[in-house]
């Protein structure tokens, strides 16, 4: 190998992008989702004997919003927005938002590690309650970070709703 081609060949080895599925985002990523892009800001993976799941903050001009990852049975994804609803503890098995009754799903701790805007609750363990609607169509999110409540309501998506273009390695 000559040495034109040995330095040519490092540096393509060098600038080789990793394809962007739903599992491997990153940080400074960009997301084009219902004709807004928009920049992978934070990204936190939790996770509870050895079960991970993942979220994305995605800010634009207009707005942040999350991205949802879970590969459980199947892929799941979900876009999520944080509400204002006020929930104190202990949290209930039914709650009202905006008219609509949610269900309690699920209930559980998980350890947190976060990147980006998320890396200030890295290593942090957050108690987390999913919730749903009657028909699974709108679902809610609540989590407990020490004493903040966090509440968030979303919706799924199909992996083909959203493009991912690389923005590092």
């Amino acid at each position: 190998m000559g040495f034109l081609s040995k330095l040519f060949g490092k540096k393509e080895e060098e600038n080789t992008v990793e394809e962007r599925t739903v599992m491997n985002i990153q940080v400074g990523d960009i997301i084009t989702y219902d004709l807004e892009d928009y920049q992978v800001v934070g990204t936190l993976t939790y996770t509870v004997r050895g079960y991970k799941w993942q979220a994305y903050q995605l800010q634009s001009e207009g707005s942040s919003i999350w991205l949802s990852v879970e590969m459980d049975d199947e892929l799941e994804l979900g876009i999520y927005k944080t509400v204002k609803e006020k929930v104190s503890k202990p949290i209930p098995k039914e709650l009202t938002v905006d008219g609509v009754v949610y269900y309690q799903d699920e209930h559980g701790y998980a350890n947190v590690s976060g990147k980006g805007r998320g890396s200030n609750v890295n290593g942090q363990d957050v108690e987390y309650y999913d919730f749903s609607n009657e028909e699974e169509t709108e679902f809610l999110s609540i989590e407990i970070w020490g004493s903040e409540i966090e509440v968030s309501k979303g919706y799924e998506i199909e992996e083909y709703e959203i493009k991912i273009l690389a923005g590092s390695k």
